[in-house]
């Protein structure tokens, strides 16, 4: 299964089994909402609030659909659940594309090499394991991918990176646990353009308890880094957890305010029913979703493609 190839119908059935919770959640909530009404009234509106809140779209992403809804209910006579939800899926396809998110994302500038790409985020989001599952894809679809195991502060993250890249058949370099990450980042770009990489994912530490260690580590890193390839970090890529809902929304305003995130991976959207975290984080921070987990599978990251996810989601 090509990763950035067409959307095949392999990784349609993933996305729509991956979206499956959430899916069931959010039209379970919106048929008891519709069920026996022939109109929109204020009854309706605050059930559908209710709906997309619980499934986990945020407040204000979730009141600005609802004032969408209400401008097009009165402008198109809504009177049947068919025409709502054709409504819905249109404004929700609309709020996307506004914040960025493009049906045919391509994830990295291959034009730029070695493509250099900052992994961040807390531990336990699947940070490490979405490194190797992107490596992995990558290195199937015939490009050059090196890892930089940076997280040299968790104990075992370089060891877990290193059988992610075993698993993948990519090049890793490393250093022992409690390195330098400046230092593995740096010897990381080097062995890149000595080796004609075409992507490199670096990984660094996962935590949050001080933010000014943490600018300050990323800068370190990023001063390196440019002493080898000028203008890297090419891309700031932010994973966060989407079975964790509100607490995701709270970790990307931590990790937008601390460094200059700019993509965001969702993780994990099929274990839970607050798949609506996707909608809510790209609204709010005006940052695109590239990819999102659906399967605890090598080939259950995807690039997000936003009409797929909405086709997904509304069946």
């Amino acid at each position: 299964m090509g990763f950035l190839g067409i959307f095949s119908k392999e990784k349609k059935e993933n996305l729509d089994k991956g979206l499956k919770k959430t899916k069931e959640s959010f039209f379970g909530k919106l048929s008891r909402a519709i069920a026996g009404r022939s109109k929109v009234d204020d009854e309706f509106l605050d059930n559908l609030e209710e709906a997309l809140i619980s499934s986990d779209v945020g407040v204000e992403t979730t009141l600005k659909i609802i004032d969408r809804v209400e401008k097009r209910v009165s402008r198109d006579k809504y009177m049947n659940i068919e025409e709502l939800n054709v409504i819905l899926r249109e404004e929700i396809e609309s709020l996307l594309e506004e914040n960025g998110s493009d049906e045919n994302v391509i994830p990295f500038d291959f034009s730029k090499k070695p493509y250099v790409v900052l992994i961040v985020g807390v531990n336990g989001v699947g940070k490490t394991t979405t490194v190797g599952k992107i490596a992995a894809q990558l290195k199937n679809d015939g490009k050059k991918v090196c890892l930089g195991a940076a997280d040299t502060f968790r104990a075992a993250a370089v060891e877990q990176l290193t059988i992610w890249a075993e698993r993948a058949g990519t090049p890793i370099i490393k250093q022992k646990q409690g390195a330098d990450p400046a230092s593995v980042a740096f010897d990381t770009v080097k062995s890149a353009v000595a080796n004609d990489i075409d992507v490199v994912l670096i990984d660094t530490a996962g935590r949050l308890h001080n933010k000014i260690n943490l600018m300050n580590e990323l800068s370190k890193i990023c001063n390196v880094i440019r002493k080898v390839v000028p203008d890297a970090p090419h891309e700031v890529l932010l994973i966060l957890d989407g079975s964790t809902g509100q607490n995701a929304f709270m970790q990307a305003k931590e990790f937008t305010k601390a460094t200059n995130v700019t993509a965001m991976a969702l993780t994990k959207l099929d274990g839970t029913a607050k798949g609506g975290v996707v909608l809510g984080i790209s609204d709010q921070f005006k940052i695109p979703v590239k990819f999102i987990g659906v399967g605890e599978g090598i080939d259950d990251i995807q690039i997000f493609n936003k009409k797929e996810f909405v086709n997904s989601l509304f069946g």
